[in-house]
């Protein structure tokens, strides 16, 4: 008695050689749709400025150290507000900085609501760590610090 020859799709063995390359292609792609949405924050045009002005950056926050400036920064919903001790500008600029992602950096303008006190609001993230930067209008001084996004407070001090 002659078996019964079945075709080629109906066999279990193509469909598992085939399987493998079929997901290799469909990673590949998937890994191209991300690299083509997604942001390369982490990569700069212009690296050698920016090493450049790591020396700046040290000199506004040994200007802060020799003023003794600190600051306490509270969040509360959408507002933020900044408690500086020290000498009171009229206004100051809160930079919250995504620790990968430039195009989720924050810039806040705080206004004194009272001597060394500043308020303003900003967008609130979903608890994710963030650097701070509090500045003067001029960029004189800096101070920084870090806030992971739940506490309510974050201490900012020059950084050494």
């Amino acid at each position: 008695m002659a078996a019964i020859q079945k075709p080629w799709y109906r066999e279990p063995w193509p469909w598992i050689l085939m399987s493998g390359p079929a997901a290799v292609v469909v990673a590949g792609l998937v890994t191209m749709a991300l690299a083509v949405r997604t942001e390369d924050g982490l990569v700069a045009d212009d690296y050698y400025k920016q090493g450049l002005a790591i020396n700046q950056v040290l000199r506004r926050s040994e200007r802060a150290r020799e003023l003794n400036l600190k600051a306490q920064v509270s969040f509360s919903g959408s507002r933020v507000r900044v408690v500086l001790q020290g000498q009171a500008p009229p206004d100051l600029r809160l930079r919250l900085v995504h620790p990968a992602r430039a195009g989720r950096d924050q810039s806040v303008v705080l206004h004194r609501a009272a001597r060394g006190v500043y308020e303003g609001s900003f967008t609130p993230s979903s608890g994710e760590i963030r650097r701070l930067v509090l500045e003067d209008a001029g960029s004189t001084w800096r101070l920084a610090g870090t806030w992971n996004g739940r506490e309510e407070t974050a201490s900012l001090e020059a950084a050494r």
